[in-house]
């Protein structure tokens, strides 16, 4: 637990701070008897998932209804989803993960497409408006502010927007510094924890040999594309942590990304990460949350290198292409030979979301020098289907358009497909798909008189 004393004698906080902070504390149980059915809550997303508030509330299953919680990804298990809860709490998700997935394509949550940039908005513009913002921050400093920690993007404006705040204060939490701060006064209930801040390892998704090895090919294949003084946006997932692996030689390089892992770590300290050749906040990492490890929150904690700020400004498509050379690095579920990206989808059923894949790709393709990529395997994980296909899967969605590609990668080589004509760009993907599946591919095309 975060007690007063350790606060005071740390941050040689003011008596006047103290004595607000000391007024609205309360126990868990007490803080979320303030919900009530209909309400709206919007919960930390990402590793700041506020655990604690969320298990208290679910206690009380049986005496709400139709209370909506909405979040983006959460790292940990999320119990208001299992089946049986649906009467009494509703998910909206802006982004599918593991532990949601479930209940979205069975009919039990929501989930709502919207690109990352886009997703604050909602509540800035009025969209929605939350009841309830459940929120996990560090302990307040001197000046009786708190820091949103691990998860700053998303969940700042719509926590300006919420009615009533109800704040899960953890000495665990590593105070992050930019626009990533909220004042005691603006927190309505006060619930000290002392828990472990969820963890998200490098590489956590279990990846074969054979898969790693893959992916070490597409890695190698984008960091060709990436010159000195280029700034990065890396996405989920095992491709981009292995980019980070083959940088050691570059110099300069920045950070301006909707998230960042450990893998940053090491380059900073090898000085291959130095940001100085931003255009765009120079000398600073720029990112609107983080998912990794404990070690990774020592390294952002009280670090001025690194700034977070709102997604609605990270993930802005216009300011991303402020910053020279940004290389996007993204990944797909599938792409068709025309160049239509699918990635939040399995035909019909929904996988993820959109995420800032195409607020970056966007971005990127409009800066000086900037390079957007689409990654994938060029087949699924068993090698019996390919991932570059005639056409999308009936009911699969298009997150980036065939339009917006400009570089495709696959273990076998890179496609360049920006201002080529369908017959070009067909060649191109053809190309770069699994030998076995390449005669398919052509077959196709030519019976559809695409070459």
């Amino acid at each position: 637990m975060v007690t007063t004393e350790e606060i005071k004698t740390k941050n040689s906080i003011s008596f006047n701070i103290l004595n607000a902070y000391n007024q609205k504390i309360v126990t868990a149980d007490e803080a979320v008897k303030a919900i009530k059915s209909g309400d709206k809550i919007l919960a930390h997303s990402n590793c700041a998932f506020p655990a604690t508030l969320i298990n208290t509330l679910v206690k009380r299953k049986d005496e709400l209804s139709d209370v909506q919680i909405m979040h983006a990804l959460a790292v940990g298990e999320i119990s208001y989803m299992n089946p049986g809860m649906e009467n009494s709490f509703r998910h909206n998700a802006f982004f599918i993960g593991t532990n949601s997935r479930k209940a979205v394509n069975d009919g039990r949550a929501d989930f709502t497409p919207i690109f990352l940039y886009e997703t604050p908005l909602l509540f800035a513009k009025g969209y929605i408006t939350p009841d309830v913002a459940l929120i996990h921050v560090s302990p307040p400093d001197e000046h009786g502010f708190c820091s949103f920690g691990v998860e700053v993007g998303l969940i700042k404006t719509g926590t300006e927007k919420a009615k009533i705040v109800i704040a899960q204060v953890n000495k665990n939490m590593p105070r992050t510094l930019g626009d990533s701060f909220i004042h005691i006064s603006k927190i309505n209930y006060i619930v000290e924890v002392e828990e472990d801040i969820a963890e998200l390892p490098q590489g956590s998704r279990e990846q074969s040999p054979e898969s790693n090895e893959i992916n070490k090919k597409i890695a190698y294949n984008i960091a060709e594309l990436i010159e000195d003084g280029s700034t990065l946006q890396m996405g989920i997932g095992a491709i981009p942590d292995f980019v980070l692996q083959y940088l050691s030689d570059r110099k300069a390089l920045g950070i301006h990304s909707e998230m960042f892992s450990d893998g940053t770590i090491e380059l900073v300290e090898k000085g291959v990460i130095t940001n100085e050749m931003k255009t765009l906040h120079p000398g600073k990492i720029v990112a609107g949350f983080v998912l990794g490890t404990k070690k990774l929150y020592n390294f952002i904690n009280n670090n001025p290198m690194i700034e977070f700020h709102r997604q609605e400004y990270v993930n802005d498509p216009f300011v991303i292409a402020k910053n020279y050379k940004m290389i996007a690095i993204n990944s797909a579920i599938e792409i068709d030979i025309t160049g239509q990206v699918c990635s939040d989808s399995i035909g019909p059923r929904f996988y993820s979301g959109f995420g800032g894949q195409l607020d970056f790709i966007r971005g990127a393709s409009r800066s000086e020098g900037g390079k957007p990529i689409i990654a994938l395997p060029s087949t699924t994980r068993d090698g019996k289907i390919s991932r570059i296909v005639p056409y999308l899967k009936p009911g699969a969605g298009v997150v980036t358009t065939r339009g917006d590609v400009h570089y495709v990668v696959t273990e076998f080589g890179v496609a360049q497909l920006f201002g080529k004509p369908v017959r070009e760009r067909i060649k191109a993907l053809i190309e770069i798909a699994h030998p076995k599946f390449k005669d398919e591919l052509y077959r196709y095309a030519f019976e559809n008189k695409y070459i």
